[in-house]
């Protein structure tokens, strides 16, 4: 391999280096707000960090409020990759659905398995932060409410039913303007041989009385 080839290849080795090193980015997505009974629940909780590169040790408090009560109770705790389920209506049925393999969380999520109509209320989502800076630390806290409806099936929202409306509306619509595009190019065919037919006669016809001319003054000359 020459020595040119050596630093064309160089850039793309750093470039691959790099990319092996990125980290996938942080979006901080809003929690699903309908659970169906009898089934799994993913509780939804991102609090993104606004600089990816500084360092940082996180934990996770989950509070939940019945709909008929009026304080929230502590419902369960994710710190140094260790979970603790806090409320014992919650007993075997929450499992962590957040970051895994680091202490440095970004999402908090929780999956609630057998959802019971109890379970409906508000929910409350605490980060605690430590970010860590070369001579100092700093705390933060960030809160998050969840409010769960528990439905016997699953609703469909307005936004989901206008969607699939238009997407109908537009295959339909993209089928009529394919429809009298073909209409119309077959019309511009149609057109144009019909041209070609009709310059093609006028073509022979002339041919033909040119002959018929020329036969005509052999004759006579003969």
């Amino acid at each position: 391999m020459s020595a040119a080839q050596d630093l064309l290849l160089l850039p793309l080795a750093l470039l691959a280096l790099q990319a092996s090193l990125c980290h996938g980015a942080c979006v901080e997505v809003d929690s699903n707000t309908e659970a169906v009974a009898n089934e799994g629940f993913k509780l939804g909780c991102i609090s993104c960090k606004m600089r990816g590169e500084v360092k940082a040790e996180a934990s996770v408090n989950w509070y939940f409020k019945a709909s008929d009560e009026s304080n929230f109770s502590h419902l369960y705790t994710y710190e140094d990759q260790m979970a603790v389920i806090r409320d014992s209506r919650f007993e075997e049925r929450l499992d962590w659905n957040g970051s895994k393999n680091t202490k440095d969380l970004q999402d908090g999520s929780i999956y609630i398995l057998n959802v019971t109509f109890n379970d409906t209320g508000t929910y409350q989502c605490i980060f605690n932060r430590t970010l860590e800076y070369p001579n100092y630390e700093f705390q933060t806290e960030t809160r998050k409410l969840i409010v769960i409806n528990v439905v016997p099936q699953l609703t469909r929202g307005m936004a989901s039913i206008l969607s699939e409306v238009m997407m109908y509306v537009s295959i339909i619509g993209l089928q009529l303007w394919l429809v009298v595009e073909m209409i119309y190019c077959y019309r511009k065919i149609a057109a144009a041989g019909e041209e070609a037919l009709r310059e093609s006669a006028a073509e022979y016809l002339a041919i033909a009385s040119e002959s018929k001319d020329n036969c005509a003054g052999v004759q006579v000359a003969e």
